[in-house]
């Protein structure tokens, strides 16, 4: 499956990380030693179930890694209009493409095995659209005093993932509602009142449950979506705050420090099973040589010969 990394945010003055990024990438500020957007990657890469990256909003001058294809495209300007331009590139590379993974190039937490289950659990089925959410245990567990935000539900609270699977027909229908959508995605109210005043009665109320807000959801847009409830923080921990930022920096700081404590003792244990070979100094090798030479010879007595016995001659008898 192609990945389209979503990169194309520059945080203006008015952006509580512009003195982070300085102008720059949202995507490049850096987190332990790396680019944020360069952990994303290293999940992607380790991931079984991605094949080529398209990368939108970043340029090959950026200087990330990666040991798969990357294919980059220049920043449309709007979220959905850099979607949009990566599923065309997906259908480009090959046109038989049907699904796309949508990766946001701020959560640095997001491991490879992560991406593979996302994968594996979505395509169980044929929906439209696959929405992941997390329940606020899990993520307050997880990272403590992440402030997300969260949509308080029948049965559950939730906020959202930033990893997503869509077909890539849903990059050419509705193209004006999910603009608005995007728009309002961090305030669950906003999207529910665009999709209608019994959507938003729903949501303020708390009287449904996830199972029956999607299906609501989906029959109002006319589409065949899935909600996919994480068991891991990882892939719906953004960074959209200074304290979101610090949190994270310090969180991959530890992974890092723990990582490299375990490739030490495993480097360690690795040469502890190998047999030491202990060379004799020079003077124990030049004292050992001298011995044998002083070792005096002792040649062995020569063995006596038998006696024989010489055949005792009769006489005849007469």
């Amino acid at each position: 499956m192609y990945a389209i990394i979503t990169a194309g945010g520059n945080p203006q003055p008015e952006d509580p990380l512009y003195s982070y990024s300085k102008g720059d990438s949202k995507a490049l500020i850096d987190i332990a030693g790396k680019p944020m957007i360069q952990w994303v990657l290293d999940a992607l890469n380790e991931a079984h179930e991605v094949e080529d990256i398209i990368m939108v909003g970043l340029s090959s001058k950026s200087g990330l890694a990666s040991k798969k294809p990357i294919h980059y495209i220049s920043n449309q300007g709007r979220m959905l209009a850099n979607i949009v331009a990566g599923v065309d590139k997906a259908l480009g590379l090959s046109p038989q493409t049907e699904y796309v993974l949508v990766v946001s190039s701020d959560i640095p937490a997001l491991k490879g095995n992560m991406v593979d289950w996302l994968v594996t659990t979505c395509m169980e089925t044929r929906n439209d659209l696959y929405y992941g959410v997390c329940p606020r245990d899990v993520m307050e567990t997880r990272f403590p005093g992440s402030k997300r935000s969260y949509t308080r539900l029948k049965d559950l609270e939730v906020c959202g993932a930033d990893i997503n699977i869509t077909h890539v027909r849903m990059a050419t229908e509705h193209l004006d509602l999910w603009e608005q959508l995007i728009g309002n995605r961090k305030s669950s109210i906003r999207q529910a009142s665009l999709v209608g005043l019994s959507t938003f009665w729903k949501v303020i109320t708390h009287s449904a449950t996830l199972d029956e807000l999607v299906e609501h959801v989906c029959n109002r847009l006319g589409i065949d979506g899935r909600a996919i409830v994480w068991e891991h923080a990882e892939p719906c921990m953004d960074v959209d705050k200074p304290h979101q930022l610090d949190l994270l920096r310090a969180d991959m700081e530890k992974q890092r420090a723990k990582a490299k404590r375990a490739s030490k003792f495993a480097a360690k244990k690795g040469t502890a099973k190998k047999p030491i070979v202990q060379k004799a100094s020079p003077k124990k090798v030049a004292a050992k040589k001298t011995a044998v030479k002083a070792k005096p010879i002792v040649k062995s007595a020569p063995k006596a010969k038998k006696a024989t016995r010489k055949p005792v001659a009769r006489k005849k008898s007469k």
